[in-house]
């Protein structure tokens, strides 16, 4: 699995100081737990950039319409049937990087500001938020959404469980 993470945020070091582990640690350990829970047959790839709130703004506002800030955007490479089916993924070609053979799952980007705020907010450790926020994003890039009520009763619980196996409770 490649994971590369960029960090572009001025607040970087002050979540550096809230974390237990560096933030790719936890980032890296969330993404697999996801693939792993996922029953991923593949080797994955995905970039995540941690910026601050005034670029997470910019790029909701280019990319969605919408101008204000957000905690994490996501945007899947991969256009599911349905949520997390690999079926038929063999023949495609253009899914998977050339060089390494992983499949291209897409790109994460979480404001620092935000994980710290909302942390604070619902009273839980950053390292939590940032897992929760990882696993939400990733679960994005996965084909799953939260538009119905069933759908996001559905990742809701898959987010539970992925945090509470990897030991990130509230």
């Amino acid at each position: 699995m490649t994971v590369n993470i960029e960090n572009e945020s001025e607040n970087l070091q002050k979540l550096r100081e809230k974390l237990s582990k560096e933030p790719g640690e936890i980032i890296n350990e969330i993404i697999l737990a996801v693939l792993d829970h996922e029953n991923c047959p593949y080797e994955c790839a995905a970039d995540v950039l941690i910026t601050d709130d005034d670029m997470i703004r910019q790029i909701n506002k280019e990319q969605r319409d919408i101008d204000k800030a957000t905690d994490v955007l996501s945007f899947p490479m991969v256009d599911f049937a349905s949520p997390s089916d690999f079926e038929g993924f063999d023949d495609r070609y253009e899914l998977f990087e050339p060089d390494s053979g992983e499949l291209l799952l897409g790109d994460i980007v979480l404001s620092a500001e935000h994980i710290m705020a909302q942390a604070e907010e619902y009273g839980h450790s950053c390292d939590r938020e940032l897992a929760f926020l990882t696993a939400h994003s990733m679960l994005h890039l996965l084909g799953y959404d939260h538009m119905e009520d069933e759908e996001r009763e559905t990742m809701e619980q898959k987010q539970r469980d992925i945090l509470d196996e990897a030991g990130y409770r509230r």
